[in-house]
């Protein structure tokens, strides 16, 4: 079976403005990176709303709720915004079970070259596969447990809460 991959938005999908030097949101670039990546995993992707996650109400968590728990696919990648990546994690493991979700996201723009988006996704893809239903963030090639998991905004990295 597929790999369902939602996408929410955040640094992963935004653009740079050049002329005000502002982020902001055009199309979704999951599809080049899958390509870029050589990516043979089969997927179904859907987007479900293009926000940063400061801005991510507990209305769009509730519609990613009901899209995990009623799309056919156990396993499911969802594309997300940092800053509150563990925010809807918690949500989604207080409301499901028996699926695989893997949350990801990017520090850096996919557009600006060097982001860490590819490598992040290609490991939420891989995450997703191996392992055992549950509620996941992959960040820096690591898995993080949902209630396991900040982001360090000193270092920009994802690490345990320990």
């Amino acid at each position: 079976m597929a790999i369902r991959i939602f996408i929410t938005g955040g640094t992963f999908d935004k653009e740079y403005n050049e002329l005000n030097g502002q982020l902001y949101f055009k199309d979704t670039h999951l599809s080049d990176l899958l390509e870029m990546g050589r990516s043979k995993v089969a997927v179904e992707i859907r987007t479900l709303m293009m926000v940063d996650s400061l801005e991510m109400t507990a209305d769009d968590r509730e519609l990613i709720v009901h899209q995990c728990n009623n799309c056919d696919e156990t396993k499911i990648v969802i594309t997300h915004g940092t800053d509150t990546m563990q925010d809807t994690a918690k949500v989604l493991a207080q409301k499901i079970v028996n699926k695989t979700i893997i949350l990801t996201g990017a520090m850096i723009p996919i557009k600006f070259g060097s982001s860490d988006g590819l490598f992040n996704l290609g490991s939420a893809l891989a995450f997703a596969q191996s392992l055992p239903a549950g509620v996941y963030v992959a960040m820096n090639g690591r898995f993080f447990n949902w209630d396991n998991v900040r982001k360090n905004r000193q270092t920009g990295i994802f690490e345990e809460v320990k």
